[in-house]
Parts: structure tokens; C-alpha cells; sequence
């Protein structure tokens, strides 16, 4: 009996550990929930685990929300997973691929540039409280012969970093001509469903499927998904990604590129394959003014996300910052 009570004691004593341990991070949110949304759900993986998970007002951590730009973590996995099988090489051309970008003189671009925003091809204005302006497509092959009949060769593919949609909604519809397939039925096919990811979506029915920031997913989702990336590809005993496949994905592939348009929200990071690279590859995020809060931090050895139930305005990178160190002061371990 007392051998029993010592148990139920350890077992609260961590309890309240992790309470007392994560009390600033929900301080945090309380304080922010006004900037952050009134819906929130906060999770943290650490060690095989979730450590960690807070929710604000009318939200659970299974309740299907838009990503935004960190849908692009989940385009970069399908496109390695294509690598993996040999469908296509990250230096193809996507002219090999599109016949239109040839026709008008950028089929030299690869997939490469585009999933590293370093294609090239004049972007949209940017317009106030919008970064990112996008025209009444129908379908993702519009959008992207739009690109390559409209929009000019501002530079050489490689020589400026120049943050937006273009190339990735390029390389999504590359995927859907090399396997005869819609994207959303293809990433349901290679990724989300092995993965079991069955709230996760690019299904639009409205507009063009997009890429770069059309996915829905929850934050148990994404969370499984982020472990299977910080696990060097594994996910539930089944490799998912080969581990040099993540490491490609975090990467920094912009090299010397002159950065012509970053963020503010990330000024000072470098790029990959759809993430942000932070503290030369020890951190890797998938974060945004308007987007979830979610980074991997492969020296502590966890990942972290905060989604809202709905697309949030534009906020400052000092509120990141300060949900990371918060969360940071209380997860143990290192890089040597």
C-alpha cells in the first residue's frame, strides 16, 4: 500500500512539475490571447511524447484549422518523397516537366530554385495588411501557366531570395504531371495517410489548391508530423522520409543569394526546402506573421507548435521570440 501511494505521489509530483514548469508559457498565452486569437492550442513533443499541450477559448488540439505558409513543410516532404522514389531529381528543370516554361524562356528554373524561393520570376506587390496578392485561379495549372506567360525573369534562378508563392505552386503542379494526379489526392496518397494525418488537407473547393499556404490541419497532426522530421524521417516504426531526405529539406539552399525580399516577421533567418532556418540549422521553423507558431529544435530535441482557430492578423516576431525562449528555459538537453 504505501509502495502504491508513492507511485500515485510520483506520478502527481511530475504532473504538477510539468504544470508549475510550463505555468509562464500559459501565462504567456493568457497575456497574448487578444494578439495570438482567442482560440489557441499550444503543444510540445519531447522524447517520444507530447510533455506539454494548453488550449484557450472554444479550440482542442484536434480540431482542423488553416496552416498557412507552414503548408510548405508538408509540399517539401512530398517532393523528397518523389526524389526517394526517382520520379524526379531537386536539379530537374521544370521545364522537362511544364512544356509552357520553355515557350516562354524559364524552363531553365529547377526545383531546386523554386522550393528555396530562389526561382527568379517577378513576384506579386506586395499590398498592405496582404503579403502575398493572388488572382481568381480555378485550378493550380492556371495559376501556374500564369507565372510562365505573365510574369517576367526579374533575375537569373539563383542570384536573389525573394520570398512568396510562385515557385512552390510551380513545384506542385511539376508533382501533379509526373504522376497524373490532382496534389491533394497525391500528398493524401504518399504522405498523409501513411503518416495517418487524416484531418490534414489540401482540398480546396473554392479556388486553386495551393502548395505554399493551402493546407488545414490540427495540432496533434502537425505535431506528429514535426516528430517524424526531428526522428530523422521515422514515424510509428515506418521511415517515412530517409534521414538524408529531412536533411536536404533543412538545408540552407540559398547560398549567396542576395536576399531581395524577406518577411520582416523573418528577418536574419536563412532558407531550406520550405523552412526557415534559424541558429545555423539547430532550429528549423515553419512560421509567419499570420501562420502557426512551429519550430523543431534539434539540439533540445523537441518541436513546438501554436495554432488558432483562425487566420490571425499579422504579428510582430517579438511574440515568437518570447514563446520560444519561454518554452526553451523549461525543456533540459542541448547541443555539445
Amino acid at each position: 500500500m504505501k509502495r502504491m501511494l508513492l507511485f500515485l505521489f510520483s506520478v502527481l509530483a511530475l504532473n504538477g512539475t510539468y504544470a508549475q514548469n510550463f505555468s509562464e508559457v500559459e501565462q504567456f498565452l493568457l497575456n497574448n490571447q487578444k494578439q495570438l486569437g482567442d482560440d489557441q492550442a499550444l503543444m510540445i513533443y519531447k522524447g517520444g511524447k507530447v510533455i506539454y499541450q494548453k488550449t484557450l477559448g472554444d479550440f482542442k488540439p484536434n480540431i482542423q484549422a488553416p496552416i498557412g505558409e507552414s503548408s510548405q513543410w508538408l509540399t517539401a516532404a512530398l517532393v523528397m518523397i518523389l526524389v526517394q522514389e526517382g520520379k524526379i531529381s531537386l536539379d530537374d528543370n521544370v521545364g522537362k516537366y511544364l512544356p509552357i516554361f520553355p515557350k516562354w524562356m524559364k524552363g531553365y528554373i529547377t526545383i531546386r530554385h523554386c522550393l528555396s524561393h530562389t526561382d527568379g520570376i517577378e513576384p506579386d506587390k506586395q499590398g498592405a495588411g496582404k503579403m502575398f496578392q493572388r488572382n481568381s485561379f480555378t485550378t493550380l495549372e492556371d495559376e501556374v501557366n500564369h507565372y510562365a506567360e505573365k510574369r517576367a525573369i526579374v533575375n537569373n534562378p539563383g542570384v536573389w531570395f525573394q520570398y512568396n508563392q510562385i515557385g512552390t505552386n510551380i513545384v506542385g503542379r511539376v508533382l501533379e504531371v509526373v504522376t497524373k494526379k490532382k496534389f491533394d489526392r497525391l500528398i493524401q496518397e504518399k504522405l498523409l495517410r501513411p503518416m495517418n494525418l487524416r484531418f490534414t488537407t489540401f482540398s480546396n473547393y473554392t479556388s486553386a489548391i495551393s502548395p505554399f499556404d493551402g493546407a488545414k490541419s490540427t495540432a496533434t497532426e502537425y505535431t506528429n508530423f514535426m516528430s517524424m522530421l526531428l526522428n530523422k524521417g521515422m514515424f510509428n516504426g515506418k521511415q517515412i522520409l530517409t534521414e538524408a531526405s529531412v536533411a536536404e529539406i533543412m538545408k540552407i539552399q540559398t547560398g549567396n543569394a542576395l536576399n531581395k525580399f524577406t518577411p520582416p516577421f523573418m528577418n536574419g533567418y536563412s532558407y531550406g526546402l520550405g523552412t526557415w532556418v534559424e541558429e545555423e540549422g539547430k532550429v528549423v521553423s515553419a512560421v509567419s506573421q499570420n501562420a502557426p507558431f512551429a519550430w523543431i529544435d534539434y539540439c533540445k530535441g523537441y518541436t513546438c507548435i501554436l495554432l488558432t482557430k483562425k487566420e490571425r492578423d499579422p504579428l510582430k516576431r517579438e511574440l515568437y521570440d518570447q514563446l520560444k525562449t519561454l518554452v526553451d528555459a523549461q525543456i533540459s538537453g542541448g547541443c555539445k
